[in-house]
């Protein structure tokens, strides 16, 4: 609900409440506030947490452990979930909207929910951030956001976000307009003779809070009041409505008006208590001017005991500004004291100390230091913004480490929400003040500058600043300078100039074998082992790649801790020498090591890394899983080429599951995102997943067009080592879809020549499988099933199951053709088999209509529950698994790990689960299953 102030927004949203709450739906209601949007997730603890604090503990026990902890952190009442279980990092901060949203989903299970913000245009970044998450996916049960805004006041990013949703019809956007003069003589009512509401309608312009303000004024006076002595400049309102506010104001007693004036500083709403301390009053006095202000319907009480908003954010605003600045500096100081004296924390203080502190004051520095950093990891903007204060405050005579540990937090808060300009400067602001002698805090802010200027694309000055660090090494062999040298040969690979970076990696593993630090030099061995395989040498790669698994496989996990990029970086490689495996497992330990260390910065490598080689062994269900929550975390650090790069990756495995919506939605989403940037294999890459897409949509001729404009030609040179080969395979399709055989054949000669090239088994397999299609349009089926057959060997060596299937289904599609059609069932099923084992249903359907050519029936489905049943007859196959492994005291993670699930699938199964057997936590659940283990004598393992 969008409109100006005054307009009708939340006299709206009342009525929306009032009717939902008639219909027996659940109602919560927040609001931002215009001066402390600076407290994370404001709004939402606003309308939830005195709500959720009285939950009974079963409602709340049904969540998972992690949903718990998250949710500990957002909402005050709910601290004691923590019980110091871990919760998710900076970069991961998505999970804690994912624990608001399982919340909200819970609250909706007895009745529909209506969740009610208003003046989201004050919103703090963590609530920003949170509803966009919300819009994105929105919480899968009755549930009705309802918000209120000022279209002209809203923040860049939660303007993106309604536009997005807007534009995917995720939300209904009302626009409110002033009212016509019928509307507001009906508005008014008989109180205002005709003559005065025709006066009053022209000063208000149809508005009505100034229509309510100037009718009050009618009131008292009985004529519309003259322009006020009182400025209230900045206010934005009419003349007329300014002076009616200020007569309305001077009616209240000398000690009222000190007591509203002081709530006003202390914020809306405001406590009494807090007011009185502000206003230097007692709170006898300071209830007796309540009692007053309520009367005269100045402030209104709230849900919350002890708790009062003022009438109208205007009426707050008018009260605000019409206090002399000098004063107010005074009651902000006097509202941080008190609220130290109570014990709040640090974030609660900021506001007032931001406003009241004097420069020099290191006790007001210290608290909003602490403030950032308790903001940091949850609303890192509004982190950012207390470290900035705590700079601006800083003596100029302090130390020069006390001044760059505060820019080097404030740099780290910025990079975290995108804004890499303001970071960079905070970086390069640290880097004069370091003396050449602290060598390695110079290279922790060249390094980390120069990765800023990655994301801002400014890759020659990177490597210039880099280059000139090394020079100034006064040891030219020492750790610092292979730091240096990994970051130079990373800097080009982002750059795809493979074979710059391979020279910058050998100088880095030379440097590091002298120094004989085992996991310096196994960072160092995996730079020329992924420049190579980029390149397409598999020969230096794989020596490379085996020296680098050596020394990674032989480091205990405190060891490996310090270089964690050399475990990245070989897994990144081995995604381009076909040890998926092995790229699973060093990326995997890589992970969890840096969630448990807190090393954040290869998270979104990692992720990437991850989701093509779950692809790639069929591991669909945790690669959607992964990948969603990498999508949402790179939207949340504004990482462009991450963000792509996970999103095209979503897309592939959306395909392989059958949901081409959001196939085409990430893949297009993707391609849009890279337009803009380089050549490079980021961009390549969106246009081939795209591509890709349009082929399965029925769309070859765009595919096609794709592909040769933005990948690299006829050749896909643009797309690095063995993986040019998928794309002159997918290349062919779309030629020979085209009914073009001569382009195509050209193109699978092209994958021929780059199998030959790369020598590796998933290469083979595709080039195989290009030939195999285009023997198959030509006519020749026995040559396109054997080529189909060759294909599916090689993709089976590489351990790749759903490229292996598809060669296989080419394969029993030709040998049906060749009238061999009892080897065509037998390839058919084992291709479906294993397609429907990965969870890839697109696939597997195509592999079942083939077989239902040959009119032969398709395989079995999970046993489903008994039609008509009861308890746990009731539950499929998988459900009654899971349901097992409860009763075991399996936790989601260990039943994912052990089914070969998604977390995200094990709660899907969970809640079928709970709805089916009428039950609302796992602890009845293990008791239902043990009851149904005695009657049938299934035992329950312990």
């Amino acid at each position: 609900m969008a409109g100006e102030p005054g307009i009708g927004k939340t006299r709206l949203l009342r009525e929306l409440t009032a009717r939902a709450g008639a219909r027996g739906h659940l109602v919560l209601s927040g609001a931002a506030s215009e001066f402390e949007h600076d407290l994370p997730f404001s709004v939402f603890v606003d309308a939830l947490d005195e709500y959720v604090a009285g939950l009974e503990p079963d409602r709340l026990a049904v969540l998972d452990g992690a949903v718990q902890a998250e949710l500990a952190h957002v909402f005050p009442s709910l601290s004691a979930l923590a019980a110091g279980r871990e919760v998710a990092l900076q970069s991961e901060r998505y999970r804690s909207h994912r624990a608001v949203r399982e919340l909200l989903k819970r609250l909706a299970a007895p009745a529909p929910l209506v969740l009610v913000l208003d003046d989201l245009h004050w919103a703090d970044s963590a609530s920003v951030e949170l509803l966009g998450a919300l819009l994105r996916r929105p919480p899968a049960a009755a549930v009705l956001v309802a918000v209120a805004l000022r279209p002209r006041q809203l923040p860049e990013r939660l303007s993106a976000a309604l536009e997005r949703a807007h534009r995917a019809a995720a939300l209904t956007r009302i626009e409110l307009g002033a009212l016509t003069p019928v509307e507001a003589r009906e508005f008014l009512g008989e109180t205002v003779d005709a003559a005065e509401a025709i006066v009053v309608y022209e000063e208000s312009g149809g508005n009505p809070f100034y229509l309510e303000q100037l009718a009050r004024s009618l009131d008292r006076a009985g004529t519309v009041p003259p322009m006020s002595e009182t400025s209230l400049t900045g206010l934005g309102v009419p003349p007329a409505v300014a002076a009616a506010l200020s007569e309305e104001l001077a009616l209240l007693s000398e000690d009222t008006r000190l007591v509203l004036e002081s709530a006003a500083v202390a914020g809306d709403p405001f406590e009494p208590e807090l007011a009185a301390a502000a206003a230097a009053t007692s709170e006898a006095a300071a209830m007796d001017a309540v009692d007053e202000l309520l009367q005269l319907d100045l402030i209104h009480p709230t849900d919350v005991p002890r708790r009062f908003r003022f009438r109208h954010p205007l009426v707050r605003r008018a009260v605000y500004e019409a206090t002399p600045g000098g004063w107010r500096l005074g009651v902000h100081e006097r509202c941080a004291e008190a609220l130290a004296t109570r014990g709040a924390a640090a974030a609660a203080r900021a506001h007032h100390i931001e406003r009241s502190a004097r420069v020099g004051d290191l006790a007001a520095v210290a608290v909003l230091r602490e403030a950032g950093e308790q903001a940091a990891r949850l609303a890192p903007a509004t982190a950012a913004r207390w470290f900035g204060a705590a700079l601006r405050l800083l003596p100029q005579t302090s130390p020069s480490e006390q001044r760059v540990t505060l820019l080097l937090a404030r740099a780290g808060a910025l990079t975290a929400t995108g804004q890499f300009a303001a970071s960079h400067e905070a970086l390069l602001e640290s880097l004069a003040l370091v003396p050449d002698e602290s060598i390695a805090l110079r290279i922790t802010l060249t390094t980390a500058c120069a990765r800023v200027e990655h994301r801002l694309g400014q890759y020659e000055q990177a490597n210039g600043r880099l280059v000139s660090e090394l020079g100034r090494l006064p040891e030219p062999v020492s750790a610092e300078a292979v730091d240096l040298l990994i970051e130079l040969a990373l800097n080009e690979f982002y750059r795809s100039q493979y074979h710059s970076m391979y020279h910058w990696a050998q100088r880095a593993v030379s440097a590091a074998e002298v120094l004989a630090d085992p996991p310096l030099t196994a960072a160092a061995l995996a730079m020329p082992a992924l420049a190579c395989a980029m390149t397409g040498a598999g020969g230096p790669a794989r020596s490379c790649r085996t020296g680098a698994a050596s020394l990674v496989d032989s480091l205990c996990d405190s060891e490996l801790s310090r270089r964690l990029d050399a475990a990245a970086w070989l897994a990144a490689a081995e995604l381009y020498l076909d040890r998926y495996a092995e790229a699973d497992a060093h990326a995997t330990r890589a992970l969890a090591l840096a969630r448990a260390t807190g090393q954040e910065e290869l998270f979104l490598v990692l992720y990437q890394i991850l989701g093509k080689a779950w692809y790639v062994r069929g591991k669909l269900d945790q690669a959607t899983e992964l990948l969603d929550g990498a999508i949402e975390a790179a939207r949340l650090l504004g990482q462009t080429q991450a963000l792509a790069g996970n999103l095209f990756n979503r897309s592939v495995v959306a395909v392989a599951t059958g949901d081409l919506d959001t196939a085409l939605a990430t893949a297009q989403e993707s391609a849009d995102l890279t337009r803009g940037l380089d050549e490079g294999f980021v961009p390549a890459w969106a246009a081939v997943r795209l591509a890709a897409v349009l082929l399965e949509t029925g769309h070859p001729g765009s595919a096609v067009g794709l592909l040769l404009s933005r990948a690299g030609g006829e050749e896909q040179a643009l797309i690095p080592g063995s993986w040019r080969a998928y794309c002159l395979e997918l290349l062919t399709r779309c030629w020979l879809a085209l009914d073009r055989r001569s382009q195509a054949e050209r193109a699978a000669a092209c994958a021929q020549a780059t199998a030959a090239a790369v020598q590796l088994p998933l290469a083979a397999a595709w080039a195989d499988r290009a030939a195999a299609a285009v023997a198959l349009h030509a006519g020749d089926p026995a040559h396109a099933a054997e080529r189909g057959l060759a294909s599916a060997a090689a993709a089976d060596q590489a351990g790749a199951p759903i490229e292996a299937a598809l060669s296989r289904t080419v394969a029993g599609r030709a040998l049906a053709r060749a009238g061999q059609a009892e080897r065509a069932v037998a390839e058919l099923q084992r291709a479906a088999a294993q397609l429907d084992a990965c969870g890839a249903r697109h696939y597997r359907d195509e592999a079942e209509r083939e077989l239902g050519k040959l009119g032969h029936r398709t395989h079995r489905r999970t046993r489903p529950g008994k039609p008509g049943a009861a308890g746990t007859e009731s539950l499929t196959e998988r459900e009654l698994q899971v349901a097992r492994l409860v009763a075991d005291r399996k936790t989601n993670p260990q039943i994912a790990a052990e089914l070969f699930l998604s977390q995200k699938t094990v709660e899907t199964h969970l809640r079928n689960i709970f709805h089916k057997l009428d039950l609302s936590s796992r602890v009845a659940l293990a008791r239902a299953i043990e009851r149904a283990g005695r009657t049938t004598g299934t035992p329950v393992r312990h």
